[in-house]
């Protein structure tokens, strides 16, 4: 477990994110006010700083319908919208309720719009799941960068994805 722990911690924290074809922002809750989790606005900014960089022409975002009654994936859209990126340029995965949902979904997306590589947003400790994920729907060119943001809770995180990432 110390292995795999210090494993995915040096993978989420080293970003090799280069040009792509997209990004892809995985969500996190939405407050019961609508405002966003101070997780998710740190994704939501680090992909801006990747498309504001030129790294990818379109974003996007897959979360799903949390208890606190918003749609993650639509929140995050208008949060980007409200950040200067065109609303054509983000593409809304509301069915992203796990991350196997949200990379079953990215592979339909990605085949319809013919992307062939994709940037992972989340937060450093989720990121080596994710692309664990995407592989195995035959995503080829997957790149990450992780969220600037770290509290108490990634100890936890990081606890948690052991297990995750061995369940499926």
């Amino acid at each position: 477990m110390f292995i795999h722990t210090v494993a995915i911690s040096i993978d989420g924290l080293t970003d090799d994110a280069r040009k792509s074809d997209c990004i892809l922002i995985l969500g996190n809750k939405v407050n019961e006010d609508g405002t966003l989790s101070e997780r998710l606005k740190a994704r939501l900014d680090k992909g801006l700083e990747l498309y504001k960089n030129g790294l990818a022409p379109e974003i996007v975002v897959s979360g799903g319908f949390g208890k606190e009654g918003f749609y993650e994936g639509t929140e995050m859209r208008n949060y980007l919208v409200k950040n200067g990126i065109k609303t054509e340029h983000v593409i809304i995965d509301n069915e992203g309720n796990t991350t196997l949902a949200s990379a079953i979904n990215y592979k339909k997306i990605a085949d319809e719009q013919t992307f062939n590589s994709v940037i992972v947003v989340s937060q450093f400790y989720h990121i080596s799941r994710t692309k664990k994920l995407l592989k195995k729907q035959d995503v080829t060119h997957i790149y990450a960068a992780h969220a600037d943001y770290f509290e108490l809770r990634d100890v936890y995180s990081l606890f948690r994805e052991f297990f995750a990432y061995y369940n499926k």
